[in-house]
């Protein structure tokens, strides 16, 4: 872990967006340079988030997107009862509190898993730069699409899917979003709790480690605490039905 924050240089004030590691999967990704200059104009960094800590709760006035920079944050709404359900994970070169531009509030809170580097962007300003760089409109609208993408596929894993199939596809998931991020696809840890992987694929923390311990006896992943290794990936997509 230290190796990857190291990598994306969370807590370096001379980071910017021309620099920063993650430009080619971030919101610079479809920029020229000099549009990335106008684009970091914009950005805030501020100093970085504790684990626990939120970037922004559920209801709250919406105002800025977040690019996640280093650590991890996730995502999780409340029921009207207290509940609480885990909607989502979101890694070093992810953009997150966009289900707040439709109503003007949040949909959801966002609470930091580690320590984790972030980047604010106010909408507002990024709405009057779109304007100017269609480019990266586009962009952002590609990063909208692939957000309702995956609630759809989130929705589809907790109707039909079996225990097996929802923790397979989430390692999946993540491995491959290591890979865009050019870390490993097959060893990395896995920053949330037991009870958070649980409430975000419907199971009790009991059938996630039991499904987690019947992985590792079948030759598919070992596992140590929170340390993942992915001993036969494709079997893996297999049982999650990813081609």
């Amino acid at each position: 872990m230290k190796a990857e924050l190291k990598q994306h240089c969370p807590n370096d004030a001379n980071v910017n967006c021309a620099n920063c590691r993650l430009n080619s999967i971030c919101l610079p990704l479809a920029l020229r340079q000099d549009e990335i200059t106008q684009l970091d104009d914009i950005v805030q960094r501020g100093r970085p988030v504790q684990k626990g800590q939120h970037l922004y709760r559920q209801g709250e006035n919406f105002q800025s997107i977040y690019a996640v920079r280093s650590g991890a944050i996730k995502a999780y709404s409340t029921t009207d009862d207290g509940e609480e359900q885990v909607t989502g994970f979101y890694f070093p070169g992810e953009i997150l509190g966009m289900d707040g531009i439709g109503q003007n509030r949040y949909a959801s809170s966002a609470q930091a898993m580690d320590v984790s580097a972030i980047c604010e962007i106010p909408f507002h300003r990024m709405e009057e730069l779109s304007g100017k760089l269609p480019s990266m409109q586009k962009h952002f609208f590609k990063l909208l699409s692939q957000e309702i993408v995956e609630d759809q596929r989130h929705i589809t894993l907790l109707s039909k899917n079996s225990a097996e199939e929802r923790l397979a596809a989430l390692l999946v998931s993540i491995s491959a979003r290591h890979a865009r991020r050019g870390l490993s696809a097959t060893s990395f840890r896995l920053p949330m709790s037991r009870g958070d992987i649980g409430n975000f694929l419907g199971l009790t923390i009991e059938t996630v480690s039991r499904v987690f311990t019947r992985f590792a006896k079948q030759g598919l992943i070992s596992i140590a605490n929170k340390d993942v290794t992915l001993i036969d990936l494709e079997k893996l997509k297999e049982t999650a039905n990813v081609f």
